[in-house]
């Protein structure tokens, strides 16, 4: 299964272009991605219109979800954040250490656009979804 960060579901939603939004729209054909609690609220947060708001929560909440935080979560996104310190790399956003240590535990691939979670892939073991070759 596949988690796509709100990195990638606002470019979708906001109907950017680009190889992430269209791995997306052709994973939700698939029916291969799930998401979470953490993601939703980065997506819900930035919308201002009422009816966008209902559509995109009904969107989200037809995907298999998960509850992303917790005590467990947290603790081992803590030994994450020091680990990554002690080779020199500073997580910007502790959401993303959230999401990026979640992913990690559970076996899951994680499609995203944004850099915090390069750091998790090379130091972590964090597994993403390419959408192009480097």
């Amino acid at each position: 299964m596949i988690v796509a960060h709100s990195s990638v579901w606002i470019d979708y939603l906001n109907g950017n272009d680009g190889p992430q939004v269209e791995m997306l729209d052709r994973l939700l054909d698939r029916d291969t991605v799930v998401t979470g609690d953490l993601i939703l609220t980065e997506v819900l947060q930035g919308i201002r219109d009422d009816r966008e708001f209902r559509r995109v929560s009904g969107l989200m909440g037809a995907l298999p979800s998960h509850e992303m935080a917790g005590f467990d979560i947290a603790l081992k996104s803590a030994k994450n954040y020091r680990k990554l310190r002690a080779e020199g790399v500073t997580v910007r956003k502790t959401i993303d250490l959230l999401i990026g240590t979640f992913c990690i535990e559970n076996g899951l691939t994680l499609l995203h656009r944004d850099r915090d979670f390069d750091a998790m892939e090379y130091g972590l073991g964090l597994k993403v979804l390419r959408t192009y070759t480097a």
